[in-house]
């Protein structure tokens, strides 16, 4: 327990001392605290596809306003957006902040989304999602004294923080597990959206995966067993797409699909109803606790700490010291992603201890995680 502790308290240490440090053109930031003035809540009317939340867990008075933009996964994914929204949530506890979120219904909301926050005049305006960078580079580029935290993409804007992940390195170690866990020798992935950063889930489990049976490995990198959605919140189509893969005989299934993977846990929760002996891996926060209906067939999560993300750059904000204007990337390394504190209550310490021998080799920099399906072809695993 004491060493879990210390993980998150590094972690924490770690990305604070990557986004307050200075490099790239970091624009400058205003004298506001935690008691600045702000101005009234979000009109709805400026986003209409979008619902509007708050979170004000302080007392009534003027508070620096965070500005959360979700996209359409929606900010209850159990996944990606809850754990951005999460982060917010525990600057309000600690620095007495506002938070304001704006759910996106479909891409097309997302650069309106972003101006309501501009017109009501919050401090810190978060844009979470890589389909986000048209929007948040037009708006961020047309309000210059604005200040932006952009998760999972790059703009090149001084006033925007850039924060991405090494998502590539922590599926690699679920690969590692799930390769372990398997008697099938059938392993599944599935994506919400194709394109390159789902694609860094995917290739870095596919690695994983081949590091320890070659031939499991082989039906993700030539994609046998690889889905893709197309969304991040149709649950209905996940659990379509998980049945699929259950009856192509697999054992083990992966999901970086945020809402999506909810169908999966349902298909596989069916699946074991049956006596089938199937296992999910969840993604980007804990799911054995965000979903505790699947936890007990939820072997492990790849924890992407995009919650810290947000904390660290709304305590920023607070203390002047947010800096703009650069981009921070986030792997095993810097305790950007890792593996869930509950895969121990299932994985036996066999594997975890393998687990840890691979993630101290990419910390060391022995062998570097491929993070396409090209890469995943031309890799060779290494011996640890």
């Amino acid at each position: 327990m004491k060493k879990r502790v210390s993980l998150i308290l590094a972690s924490v240490l770690s990305l604070v001392t990557l986004f307050s440090g200075c490099n790239g053109g970091g624009s400058s930031t205003t004298n506001t605290t935690a008691g600045a003035d702000t101005t009234q809540a979000v009109d709805t009317t400026v986003a209409p596809n979008t619902t509007v939340a708050e979170n004000t867990t302080q007392e009534t008075s003027a508070k620096l306003v965070i500005g959360l933009v979700t996209d359409q996964g929606g900010v209850n994914d159990k996944s990606f957006n809850q754990s951005a929204s999460t982060g917010i949530d525990n600057a309000v506890n600690d620095f007495g902040v506002e938070k304001k979120i704006i759910e996106s219904k479909k891409k097309e909301d997302y650069e309106q989304n972003l101006k309501a926050f501009i017109t009501n005049k919050a401090d810190l305006i978060c844009a979470v999602g890589f389909m986000m960078s048209d929007a948040v580079t037009n708006v961020s580029k047309q309000n210059p004294d604005s200040k932006f935290l952009y998760i999972d993409g790059v703009v090149d804007s001084p006033n925007v923080l850039n924060v991405t992940f090494k998502e590539n390195e922590g599926s690699y170690l679920m690969g590692i597990i799930a390769a372990k866990m398997s008697k099938s020798n059938k392993i599944g992935f599935i994506g919400g959206v194709e394109g390159e950063l789902i694609g860094r889930f995917e290739a870095g489990f596919a690695a994983g995966v081949k590091s320890i049976n070659a031939d499991a490995g082989a039906l993700l990198e030539n994609r046998t067993l690889v889905k893709y959605a197309g969304s991040f919140d149709d649950s209905q189509k996940g659990k379509e797409l998980a049945k699929s893969l259950i009856d192509e005989g697999c054992d083990v299934i992966y999901h970086a699909a945020g809402g999506v993977g909810i169908g999966m846990f349902q298909a596989v929760q069916e699946a074991r109803k049956d006596e089938k002996e199937v296992w999910a891996i969840g993604v980007d926060m804990d799911q054995a606790v965000t979903l505790p209906d699947y936890k007990d067939f939820i072997i492990s999560s790849m924890m992407k700490r995009v919650d810290t993300a947000t904390y660290t750059a709304t305590k920023d904000l607070v203390n002047n010291s947010l800096v703009t204007g650069k981009h921070v990337e986030l792997g095993l390394k810097e305790d950007g992603v890792g593996i869930a504190p509950t895969t121990k209550d299932i994985v036996p310490q066999d594997i975890l201890d393998l687990v840890d021998k691979y993630t101290n080799a990419i910390k060391e920099g022995k062998f570097s995680v491929p993070a396409t399906n090209e890469e995943v072809k031309a890799f060779t695993a290494p011996t640890i």
